[in-house]
This record gives C-alpha cells, structure tokens and sequence, in this order.
C-alpha cells in the first residue's frame, strides 16, 4: 500500500541555482574590490552631515541650551523627539536576529546582519541626545551608579530615566555582541581570501576561527544563548522608554497602554528603516539575488501587523479619553487633533495607520519601489508620533498663561541631521569592510532548504510499507 505526501511548493530564499563558491564570491567582493562612484557619494554626503551635526553639538554645548528653543512650558522637544525615534529604529535588528532565530524563520538570513548592525549604529545616536540634553555633558558620568567620594549623593532609582540608562546600555552590550558574534565565521572566510596587511587585520578580528566542528558548535550554542537573552530585551527596553512618559501624571502621558502601544511602533519603524536600507543595499551591490522579493514581501507582512496594532493602540487612546471623563485628558486629545499642531497628528495618522494598509495588496508587498516610498513615509509618521506625544502633550498644560508654541532652532534640527550622518557613514563603513549578508547562514539554508526551495518543481514522496521513500519530480 502507498500513500503519496506532496511537499509545498515553495519560493527560493536564494535565487539563481547558486553554489557554494558563487555565494562567497557574490557576498564577499563588495568587501574587496574597490569601492563604487555611488558608495563614495554617499560616503562623502555622510561625513558633510556628520561634520554639520558635530559644529551644531559644539554650538550647543559651548553656549548652553539656550541654543535650542525650549522653554518653561516644553522642557522636551526635538531633542527627546529624536531620541525615542532612534531607539525605535534600533529595534528590528534585535527582533529579526534574536525571536526570529529562535521561532526558526529561514527568510531572517538575508536581511538579519545588517539589520543588527543598523539597530547598533541607531543605538549610539539615540544615546546622544540624552547625553547632550544634560547641559552640562562633562556631568555625564552622574548617571551611573558606583562607590564614589560623593558621599550620601547616589542616582534616583525611582526615576524611569535612570532604567532607561540601564535599559539601553545592556541592550546595546547584547546587541553588540549578538552583531559580532554572527561575523566571525565571516570575518574568517574574508580573512582566507585575503593578502598582507587586510588578512592580519582580518585574523585579528576573526579570534583564530578554524571552521572546526568545536568551533561551530560553540558559535551555535553562544548565538542562542545570546539570541534568549536579547528577546526580552526587545520587549523591554521601548517598554522602560514609554515609562518615561506613563509614569508621570502629565493628559496625555499618564497611560497604562504605552509599554505595548512603544513596541509595537518601534518594531513597526524599525521594519521600515531596515526595508529603506536593505532595498539601497541590494541595489547598491547587486544582491538581488539573496535579498530576493519573498524577503521583501515577508517584512512587508510584519510592517502590516505592526501597523494595525499601533493604529488600534491611537484609537484606544481616543476611547479611553472620551470615556474617563476627565476633562484634561479630553482637552490633551481634542488639543492633538484640532490645536496648532493639528498637521503633526494627521499626518501621523496618514503614515502610521492608512499607509501600511495598502500592504493588504500581495501586488503592492512585492513592489520594491513603493516599498521603498512606504518606508520612509512610515518613518516620517513615526517621527510625527513621538513629535505629538512629547511636544503636543506639554505644549498646553493647566495654566493658559503659560501656554505657548514650540519650534525648533537651526542647532536643533543640526544636531537631528547629524546623527543621519553618523548612521550612515558608520553604515557603509560597515559595508564596505564586512559581508553585509551572513555567508554561513545563506549557505545553511541552501543546505537545509533541499528540493522544496530550488525551482519551480515541488518533489513528491512516495512512501512504501517499510518506510522507505523515493523522490519523484511533479510538474505543477
């Protein structure tokens, strides 16, 4: 007796009937030959920014903050704006590497390093701002606690802001070393490859990695280890960041549904940000191939989920106003809405909970130019939302004598320009000197992925009475 199993068809994580050779060569050569007229472009806008962004932080603190245009009703502006949106943008790479890894999803290979490298570089800008924001930054150090001289003088342990200094350095620590960890492998075949002073660089870097069995095994168990670790720090650490605001009793603020609310949105523009970079860099380096459509269509998916659940998160918010009954809250809603930053919010409503929408369409989540055009507008409706959440909720408090409106300085939106070019030319840094795909990992899943993910050809099994099974190819 035989019964027949028909394996889904499904479509190549890797296209083009690679071999192992090809995909080395394919990942490696942007790291080795020399760099292309559109790299060095970007390059050099990146370091014009980055040098714009660094005159307007010495402007800022060689004169004070009275440099940007806070005043005693919006103690935070642009500045915290920027600081809860980088961190957001931080948070795909963890969660492609870490929760992926550990929910076992093949399609994460292709995108996952330079998503962790992304949420590292989007790390340190966000720690800029707080730091900067401070006044005095040589008074940094007051921040953490350790024996000091200081006598009874310690941190707050009560404050959300000092949790957020724990939260992020331990996050950025585990990132760090979840990024670096994954390139060694890597680093070693770059190193093989390479000659004279590049491969002693190399060598140094890849901690004499063999590609024994010992060494594999210790790489695997050290990735999942550290892949445990950092799935609650994903959860955690835009979860403290919410406390910032939930904790305290400000309309607008004052609300139990920003941890999860913070999350999602940060997962939501980190997807966007990670999309935005990773259709450049396939372009840029010609990797269609590796980050094919269905990786593209995958994230769009998780964009869509992301999206809807922030969209419910905005009109839980309005309900729970309306409902409470109290009268400041109302005011803290109907102020959003229809008070001078009224574009702020509509347009955050049109980024954040209309657009992603369109991702119902599978024409639309295959499309890499709206994709791309989708991303950004998503990360501007980020960028909106926290704009709103901060500036909007302190702009109008309890006395109308002090009401007022808040806009940026130059030095302000300086500093913000910046910190894009800090991310990018640590980006295309990191491009050009390591694989921007994980080789061992593309190789793994081209290994593992058997018949089921090579062509248009689904393979049937024929299983006998003894269990033995044969293969038989099926056209569909």
């Amino acid at each position: 007796m035989h019964h027949t199993v028909i394996s889904p068809i499904r479509e190549p994580l890797v296209e083009g009937a690679k071999t192992y050779h090809q995909i080395t060569e394919d990942i490696c050569s942007p790291a080795e030959r020399a760099p292309n007229l559109l790299w060095i472009v970007g390059f050099v806008l990146s370091l014009i920014t980055l040098g714009f962004g660094l005159a307007c932080i010495f402007i800022t603190i060689w004169w004070g903050i009275g440099t940007w245009n806070l005043n005693r009703t919006i103690g935070w502006g642009y500045d915290i704006t920027n600081f809860v949106w980088w961190i957001g943008i931080g948070h795909a790479g963890t969660l492609i590497s870490a929760i992926l890894l550990l929910f076992r999803q093949k399609w994460r290979t292709g995108v996952n390093r330079a998503a962790e490298a992304m949420t590292i570089f989007a790390v340190m800008c966000a720690g800029l701002f707080p730091i900067i924001h401070m006044g005095r930054v040589w008074l940094a150090m007051f921040i953490l606690p350790y024996p000091n001289t200081r006598g009874p003088l310690w941190v707050n342990f009560n404050s959300p802001l000092l949790w957020d200094v724990f939260a992020i350095s331990t996050y950025f620590t585990v990132s760090l070393l979840f990024w670096y960890t994954g390139l060694v492998p890597d680093l070693a075949t770059l190193r093989d490859r390479a000659t004279g002073l590049r491969k002693k660089i190399y060598s140094f870097v890849a901690f004499g990695w063999t590609g024994s069995a010992k060494h594999w095994q210790r790489w695997e168990s050290l990735s999942l280890v550290l892949a445990g670790l950092a799935t609650p720090l994903v959860l955690s650490v835009h979860t403290i960041v919410s406390f910032d605001f939930a904790t305290s009793v400000i309309p607008g603020w004052h609300t139990t549904i920003f941890p999860p609310y913070f999350v999602a949105g940060a997962i939501f523009s980190g997807f966007a940000m990670v999309l935005t970079l990773m259709i450049v860099t396939r372009k840029l380096f010609n990797l269609q191939e590796y980050i094919t459509l269905a990786h593209v269509e995958s994230m769009n998916k998780i964009i869509l989920l992301t999206g809807s659940i922030v969209g419910v998160a905005y009109l839980t918010e309005l309900f729970i106003a309306w409902y409470s009954g109290y009268v400041y809250e109302q005011f803290a809603f109907y102020n959003r809405a229809l008070g001078p930053y009224w574009w702020a919010y509509f347009g955050m409503m049109a980024c954040n909970v209309l657009s992603p929408q369109f991702f119902w369409s599978k024409k639309l989540r295959r499309s890499v130019v709206f994709t791309f055009w989708l991303s950004i507008f998503i990360n501007i409706g980020m960028w909106f939302e926290r704009f709103v959440i901060i500036v909007i909720s302190l702009h109008r408090d309890y006395l109308p004598s002090s009401w007022s409106y808040y806009s940026p300085t130059w030095v302000e939106i300086g500093i913000y320009i910046g910190t894009f070019g800090l991310f990018f030319t640590l980006f295309l840094i990191f491009a050009r000197v390591a694989p921007v795909i994980a080789i061992a990992e593309i190789k793994h899943i081209l290994k593992t992925a058997g018949d089921q993910y090579t062509g248009p050809n689904a393979t049937v099994h024929h299983h006998d009475d003894h269990g033995q099974s044969e293969s038989v190819e099926a056209n569909h």
